[in-house]
């Protein structure tokens, strides 16, 4: 049986290698951390030249209609260069949300101008209860005549500061089952009555905001669906974005390891290579068997993901759980092996461990993730 990715993904990830190396080396991270914006435009025009802001829109709207699969082999080369900026937000969270609940029309007005780059987009549905299931989407959308207005708060929103339209989560009615009366909702940033607040995060690569609706007031066709319809394609949505932060996670994983590797050939210690010494090759071999079994767990999500499967959910959680342990043990590992330079500012290993760290609690940690697994096994 051949897990291998095909002749044109090997070339997009080949591609993507080179892209990042050239055009987001460390050095432009650090400088990105310190923008609010997190994204320069130059980096971010070259991103839709590209192609990648559409890798997943049907080409009628200007994208390459291409997979999960494809997308994680973009997003694990992002995750070994660190790369920050809206590119997760728009596609994987608010372009997705587009794509899994939006209208014909909302589609036509939004999604070319987020494969063109001209928009970003972005999802708001967590809320200061931090529950990641249904019952935690408390925002209320009344109903107002024809429209609606909102009034609540979100948090932990994936660049809202930079987005032009936020896709809203609100409850339009309630029920006994918590899945039930929850409705998206499209809603441009300069809309009166929202506020976003940008958040300090560990992990300076991610932008992270509090959204505020003040009796934020919609027309009819701000919301995307049937009302009250809205949660299976926001659970498809957070599936899929899952899927690719496990792929970002097993780039930046990769990443650690070489550079771990590649040190202990050259760092010496008593006359030889520390490599040479057990502990440091047993310690070295345990990081690959987390990447490799995080890979693989990654890759097969995707696959479950693109062919709609039944236990695709379950593929989800599976990898989440592995990968943000693995993650932070691998990256972990890569600076105690790296001894007294591994904690210093200078040395990039800082990066890929905040990256860890953040990703980890990202869309549910691995706690979470496990009871959802036993949950969808029936234990």
């Amino acid at each position: 049986m051949n897990f291998g990715f095909n002749d044109e993904q090997e070339l997009l990830r080949s591609t993507a290698r080179k892209f990042f190396d050239n055009e987001c080396p460390s050095t432009t991270v650090r400088a990105l951390m310190e923008d609010s914006s997190g994204m320069t435009p130059e980096l971010w025009k070259k991103l839709a030249e590209q192609g990648w802001l559409g890798l997943i829109a049907p080409e009628e709207h200007g994208g390459m209609a291409l997979g999960i699969v494809d997308l994680v082999v973009l997003l694990e080369e992002m995750g070994r260069a660190v790369v920050p900026g809206p590119f997760f937000s728009t596609v994987l969270l608010g372009g997705l949300a587009l794509l899994e609940a939006g209208s014909d029309a909302q589609k036509k007005t939004w999604l070319p101008k987020l494969c063109s780059g001209e928009a970003r987009a972005t999802l708001a549905w967590m809320e200061p209860s931090a529950e990641m299931g249904a019952a935690g989407i408390t925002l209320q959308a009344a109903a107002k005549g024809p429209g609606f207005t909102l009034s609540g708060t979100k948090l932990f929103v994936h660049d809202a500061h930079t987005a032009d339209v936020i896709v809203v989560a609100a409850r339009t009615a309630s029920g006994q089952n918590p899945e039930e009366g929850i409705s998206l909702f499209l809603v441009p940033t300069g809309t009166p009555g929202l506020t976003v607040t940008l958040l300090p995060t560990m992990d300076q690569t991610r932008k992270l905001c509090e959204v505020t609706l003040t009796n934020v007031s919609l027309a009819g066709d701000a919301i995307m669906g049937a009302p009250g319809a809205g949660w299976k394609p926001l659970a498809r949505v957070i599936d899929r974005a899952t899927v690719g932060l496990c792929a970002e996670m097993c780039g930046g994983a990769q990443k650690v390891l070489d550079m771990t590797v590649e040190y202990a050939k050259i760092r010496q210690a008593f006359g030889r290579p520390i490599g040479s010494y057990q502990g440091v090759k047993h310690r070295a071999a345990d990081m690959l068997v987390d990447v490799e079994n995080s890979k693989s767990i990654t890759y097969y999500a995707a696959w479950a993901m693109d062919e709609g499967v039944p236990e695709g959910p379950l593929a989800v959680s599976m990898a989440k759980a592995y990968v943000s342990d693995a993650y932070r043990r691998v990256s972990g590992a890569g600076i105690q092996l790296h001894g007294g330079i591994g904690f210093t500012w200078e040395h990039d290993l800082h990066l890929y461990f905040k990256r860890a760290k953040g990703s980890e609690f990202t869309f549910g940690d691995a706690t979470w993730h496990r009871e959802r697994v036993a949950q969808l096994v029936n234990l």
